[in-house]
């Protein structure tokens, strides 16, 4: 009896740490992730200065451009860059949207160029370039790895085999988690 009780503590624990791995891995990814209006409050319109924009922050792969404009009198070209310096869209455009609530996931690092292709609003100013980097880790995943070596430098790990090696986590650190698993997994049995 006891080896199980022993087996189900060691499994609810190992569970539990997987859970709340993922958790936190699922938290790292959304975090780092942007969604920006094209022109902020004044949006995707005439008359803006959209290269100072665009200069105002560090896109990543990941982040979401957001083209708001009226729909019908502007429209949001991803083009290449000759395409962008001449404003002649006859060649290179790469995507187009219209819908005048346009959201453009960034998924490559490269630099990125976008036009309305509008009649002269291109030439009139609503055109930017973005430089999109890879996406770094977050900062809190530094120290979470930081804080796990400076444990483990402290204390002599504990055979692998044991169910030990994982006593050192804090509850606290675990907090609800923990409980609401544990309420789950014992109930289910």
């Amino acid at each position: 009896m006891e080896e199980t009780m022993f087996s189900k503590y060691c499994s609810f624990l190992i569970m539990t740490l997987m859970v709340n791995f993922l958790f936190l891995k699922g938290t790292a990814a959304t975090a780092t992730s942007e969604v920006y209006t094209v022109g902020d409050e004044e949006e995707w319109n005439d008359g803006r200065d959209f290269v100072s924009w665009s200069q105002k922050y560090n896109f990543s792969v990941g982040d979401v451009l957001r083209f708001r404009y009226v729909k019908g009198q502007h429209n949001a070209y991803e083009v290449r860059e000759a395409t962008y310096r001449s404003c002649d869209a006859s060649s290179g455009v790469l995507a187009k949207y219209e819908s005048g609530d346009d959201q453009v996931k960034l998924r490559q690092a490269k630099k990125h160029w976008f036009i309305c292709n509008v009649p002269g609003h291109c030439l009139g100013g609503m055109r930017f370039g973005i430089d999109v980097k890879e996406a770094s880790a977050t900062t809190s995943g530094a120290n979470l790895s930081s804080a796990a070596s400076t444990s483990s430098q402290m204390e002599p790990s504990p055979p692998l085999n044991s169910c030990k090696s994982y006593a050192p986590l804090r509850w606290s650190t675990m907090g609800i988690h923990i409980v609401a698993f544990g309420i789950l997994y014992l109930t289910l049995d």
